[in-house]
């Protein structure tokens, strides 16, 4: 018993220990909309729930920004849009932890709790997320100074349904979903989208994403505009695509979908399919194909000079 007990407490203090380093690394949570949110309805009994067991955020009501400077910035920034299929936000695993390694990178990454889509607090729901990741870009560009980025690098990275919203935001940038204060504009420099929900269609979709975005009975043109692989042109950020072939939430079909129309509309992109990964990995799993899926997102990252180049020593 005394053994189960100091193990116990040890797994405790560990778990406290990690969530205290991730607070840390973090320097501010900026509400995203200071005054009237756009589109909203005041719901008394409509409040917000974490779990910090499940690593789960729903019925979000306050969109923020949560703000992670890295030691030496490089000028980029990163909108990180975590999943959960529009029903929750993967807030740690495919939010804080994904700006600590940017911040490795030199990056500044911003994490977007997002509102997700409820007829309870929203006029509009299928467009109550685009409003948040619109704004974030702008309010971003607005205060570049203040974090030293440079407004023309400034991309998106979404996993899953938050990959849905990186890419809606990537096609659906100049969409007027909102009133906005200036011209800023809300196009993403580049985009990553992780094992991401990309259409609406039947055959391929999350049908939870799509339940919750655009309702159980969706009317064609609503199929249709939501099916962002449809939405391309050639103004379409840069974009990298990640997804493992054995994912059975999201078919694999979404990222080639994606890739296909891009490379038709001639924007620069690449793709990565791994053999094994499954949905949901986050950062990688380990022991499968998906594990090392950050070391080429990196060198893509450098490619395109949105990270510092590592000089390789002379062979």
């Amino acid at each position: 018993m005394k053994l189960y007990f100091i193990n116990k407490t040890f797994l405790i203090l560990s778990l406290f220990l990690g969530v205290t380093g991730l607070l840390q690394a973090q320097n501010e949570t900026i509400p995203l909309w200071p005054n009237e949110i756009p589109g909203s309805k005041n719901t008394v009994d409509y409040k917000e729930v974490a779990n910090g067991v499940t690593d789960q955020v729903s019925k979000v009501t306050i969109p923020t920004l949560s703000v992670f400077i890295p030691e030496k910035p490089n000028g980029t920034a990163v909108v990180i849009c975590p999943g959960g299929g529009y029903s929750y936000l993967a807030i740690n695993k495919e939010g804080y932890k994904v700006a600590k390694w940017l911040n490795k990178l030199g990056i500044t990454a911003f994490v977007l709790k997002y509102r997700l889509p409820s007829d309870e607090i929203m006029k509009d729901k299928t467009f109550g997320p685009l409003q948040d990741a619109q704004e974030a870009i702008r309010f971003i560009r607005r205060n570049a100074e203040k974090w030293n980025i440079n407004i023309d690098k400034v991309g998106v990275i979404g996993f899953s349904a938050g990959g849905h919203l990186a890419s809606t935001l990537s096609t659906h940038y100049n969409d007027e979903v909102y009133k906005v204060i200036d011209s800023t504009s809300a196009r993403p420099d580049f985009s990553v989208l992780v094992y991401p929900v990309i259409s609406m269609e039947e055959k391929i979709t999350h049908k939870g994403s799509r339940n919750n975005l655009i309702g159980t009975s969706p009317s064609d043109a609503l199929i249709e505009k939501y099916s962002n692989e449809k939405q391309i042109d050639a103004s379409t950020p840069p974009t990298l695509l990640i997804h493992a072939n054995d994912d059975k939430s999201v078919p694999v079909e979404n990222s080639i979908q994606y890739f296909l129309a891009l490379k038709k509309h001639s924007v620069s992109s690449e793709i990565h399919l791994y053999q094994s990964g499954k949905h949901g990995f986050g950062l990688g799993n380990k022991g499968t194909s998906s594990e090392n899926w950050t070391k080429q997102c990196e060198e893509w990252l450098r490619f395109n000079n949105y990270a510092p180049l590592i000089n390789n020593p002379k062979k």
